[in-house]
């Protein structure tokens, strides 16, 4: 069981928490995810984390000149507007990071602006390219090296299709910044690389923690683009002053994990190492905390990623595809079906029914299908299986898809780490999904915890807050997670 610890409030304080006030500076936490984005202020009060948000804004890619692409003015825009209520409440913070999905990347010419559209990592433009990469270099040799599993949109992949079918951008490049690093260097003026957002990209060597320059190169990309890779709790300096002058006041540009996940993870409310998380949203990430990589021949046939973390840490995980079947099929059922659902209501639903098919939840054919109802109805014709029809139906098969998914993964992961493990933690916007928190212990048969919700939001202000000294180190940090936010148990 993991050690969910219940430490009084003079028992963080011994594990570090600062005590001399009461109610602690504000952090900032600009969190954005595939599908919308948010702004979450944080302080300490009475040995707590308080979250506040102030402000929400859409996130979605866009079709332009026929490639998917995100909006990155309109994302700053917003990002901006955050920093504007701050001001506009009066709870102006100390620090600010940006945390967002990974894999993506801009490159800027040398008068620093953007090379081509800001294509995002469901367009086609990276079929093949997997193929064009292994003419260069074998799959297996690149798993030994990098330790990250094959993802068709990893970076290696898109960089090839840029080199592909636009090799000019790659001729004027001079500078390689991955998505959260872009809004960094537009908050600071500094160019740099994260360590965890890095290693998305499959270009990362896990035992030096730096680009693999040697494996850039032969694959022709331009290793004079690509940035110093700096940790999680680097201070990148002030606000610009264009920035400062623009939201009307200033504060650091702290670094936290800037790979949602790796930030997810560090909010896991739990110091037991052989915990195994999983954070739940558009993707599901499931794994566990390792010190080292394993790039064996084994855990690339399971298909396991060793992604970078905090401190050095391993993501040991695996992709599975997650909630974004569920959230394409609301979206579906309101333009198709004028029903205008909420997550809870499509949950509800979907516990009522008894359809027993199944679907491969991680399957191709389920990442940017032009229907995803039509396409789990397909699925599961094919294979023979009873054809969902009602959305409840359709819900109920994804939802029990995924929880089978996740029993197969556990026992994957028992089997690459050697260890037996009883318990699992969700964090992230699926612990509020209760059907599949309930399913997820009926299909492993382990105890289910789920929470926080925020966790993503508050991984990335643990950083701050440890980095500025409010919290000593991640130990105490977790404890204080789990003093501060509810989290539900579910029995096997």
């Amino acid at each position: 069981m993991p050690e969910f610890h219940t430490a009084s409030y003079s028992g963080l304080l011994l594990r570090g928490i600062r005590k001399e006030n009461v109610m602690g500076a504000y952090y900032l936490a600009i969190d954005i995810g595939a599908s919308s984005g948010r702004h979450i202020l944080c302080h300490m009060e009475d040995g707590k984390l308080i979250l506040e948000e102030v402000h929400r804004f859409y996130n979605g890619m866009s079709e332009k000149d026929g490639e998917l692409c995100w909006d990155f003015v309109a994302l700053f825009q917003e990002i901006k507007a955050g920093l504007k209520k701050c001001k506009e409440i009066g709870k102006i913070p100390v620090s600010v990071g940006v945390d967002t999905w990974g894999v993506d990347f801009v490159l800027l010419d040398e008068n620093d602006q953007v090379l081509g559209n800001t294509v995002g990592y469901r367009d086609d433009r990276n079929i093949g390219m997997d193929e064009e990469v292994y003419k260069i270099i074998p799959e297996d040799e690149l798993y030994a090296r990098t330790g990250i599993q094959k993802a068709i949109f990893n970076t290696i992949y898109q960089l090839m299709a840029v080199k592909t079918k636009h090799p000019e951008y790659l001729e004027k490049a001079k500078t390689f910044l991955m998505v959260p690093d872009y809004f960094h260097y537009l908050l600071s003026g500094v160019k740099s690389n994260e360590y965890t957002e890095a290693t998305t990209g499959q270009l990362i060597n896990p035992e030096t923690k730096k680009w693999d320059l040697e494996l850039i190169a032969r694959l022709g990309y331009p290793t004079e683009m690509f940035q110093e890779v700096k940790v999680p709790g680097t201070v990148l300096g002030d606000l610009t002053a264009e920035v400062q002058a623009e939201v009307g006041f200033n504060c650091k540009v702290v670094l936290p994990a800037t790979h949602d996940t790796g930030s997810a993870v560090l909010a896991v409310p739990s110091n037991n190492p052989d915990t195994v998380y999983i954070s739940s949203g558009t993707w599901s990430l499931m794994g566990v905390e390792r010190m080292e990589a394993d790039c064996s021949p084994a855990s690339k046939a399971h298909n396991f990623t060793n992604e970078g973390g905090y401190q050095y840490r391993f993501r040991y995980l695996k992709n599975i595809m997650g909630l974004w079947m569920i959230q394409s099929v609301k979206k579906e059922l309101k333009a198709e079906r004028g029903l205008d659902l909420s997550f809870g209501e499509i949950c509800e639903e979907a516990s009522k029914q008894t359809i027993p098919s199944l679907v491969d939840c991680n399957d191709g054919r389920f990442l940017a299908p032009k229907n995803m109802i039509k396409e789990v109805q397909a699925a599961c014709a094919e294979s023979g299986q009873p054809v969902p029809e009602t959305y409840g139906e359709i819900a109920s098969v994804i939802y029990n898809s995924l929880a089978k998914c996740y029993a197969d993964t556990i026992e994957e992961i028992q089997e690459m780490t050697g260890k037996t493990y009883d318990s699992i933690s969700v964090v992230g916007g699926g612990a509020n999904a209760e059907y599949l928190n309930i399913l997820t212990a009926k299909y492993t048969g382990r105890t289910v915890f789920a929470g926080p919700t925020e966790a993503t939001a508050i991984g990335n202000l643990m950083v701050q807050m440890m980095t500025n000294g409010e919290l000593t180190d991640l130990a105490s940090a977790r404890d204080c997670v789990f003093e501060s936010f509810a989290v539900k148990t579910y029995k096997a």
